[in-house]
């Protein structure tokens, strides 16, 4: 019986470029849900979309078929250019390069929404680079200082 089944769940996190707070709560108010449109574009489910005036987080479910970069390609590329389009005096907007990514476990599922749901109250005690440091080392993800500033 030919087919594939999978349960591939994505937690990605990328900032805007030099970590700038350009994202403002007028973009932020569109800027989700555009988001989301566009992993629905991609044959993914989006699960929590959220993030702060320098960084975005989303957690979504993605078909065998697409690969991570793929995904974060799309939706980096697309939101830059829909964020052009719509808001003429964010032409200098642009994502940071490259992005933090993670596999999540159905059984993390839910407590992985709702961090990312909470971001707002996670960023009162500490900021986004800070945040995404103890990303990676929960995840034990080695890296390059001087790739973080």
């Amino acid at each position: 019986m030919p087919g594939s089944w999978t349960q591939n769940l994505y937690h990605a996190v990328f900032s805007t470029k030099h970590r700038l707070p350009t994202i403002t709560p007028a973009i932020e108010e569109r800027l989700h849900p555009f988001i989301g449109g566009i992993l629905k574009d991609l044959e993914c489910t989006p699960i929590a979309i959220n993030g702060l005036s320098d960084h975005l987080h989303f957690l979504a479910r993605y078909p065998s078929t697409l690969a991570h970069a793929d995904m974060l390609r799309h939706v980096k590329k697309r939101s830059s250019e829909w964020i052009h389009a719509t808001f003429k005096d964010m032409q200098a907007f642009a994502w940071q390069e490259g992005y933090g990514g993670f596999t999540v476990s159905k059984s993390a599922l839910d407590d992985v929404a709702q961090y990312i749901r909470d971001q707002k109250l996670r960023h009162q005690k500490f900021d986004s680079l800070t945040e995404f440091k103890e990303l990676l080392r929960l995840n034990e993800i080695e890296y390059d200082p001087k790739y973080l500033e």
